[in-house]
């Protein structure tokens, strides 16, 4: 049985594993599996950081193949009006870092939204990403016990 409060899983399609890994791992990530096979809807990754997991489908080209996908354009920003929350701690310092190394990706510097703090960023192939202060989404409470606000 697993630690986590939520059986929901989020997978982004992306046309590459390598681009994936040395984006997501300059982030904290790391690869708990990897899949790679000739039959491109058997190629996968997984990625964790702390608690977060992210799923990685197709790793090539043939992710714009996709049975559902395949009736945008290739150039559809990919997670259109979709929002990645990541959790972390001491948000100041993992802003810092992450903004010496990705500056051309933060769309949002780090700011108080609400009571809590967070940034946004887009990964190479658009998913936009908020990296927010650890919260309890079910309490609304941040991570000394204050209530939301």
């Amino acid at each position: 049985m697993s630690d986590f409060t939520s059986d929901i899983m989020i997978e982004l399609h992306v046309p590459s594993f390598r681009i994936t890994k040395e984006f997501y791992s300059k982030l904290g990530f790391e690869v708990v599996w990897e899949r790679n096979s000739e039959n491109p809807d058997a190629r996968y990754l997984v990625m964790r950081r702390d608690k977060s997991i992210l799923n990685f489908f197709s790793g090539s080209e043939d992710v714009y193949n996709h049975s559902y996908f395949k009736k945008f354009p290739k150039t559809t920003t990919r997670g259109y009006a979709v929002e990645i929350i990541i959790p972390v701690k001491n948000i100041k310092d993992f802003f810092e870092q992450t903004n010496k190394i990705f500056s051309e990706n933060i769309v949002r510097t780090l700011s108080q939204n609400f009571s809590h703090p967070d940034f946004r960023m887009v990964d190479p192939f658009g998913f936009y990403l908020r990296f927010v202060e650890e919260y309890d989404w079910i309490k609304g409470r941040d991570k000394d016990g204050n209530p939301a606000k």
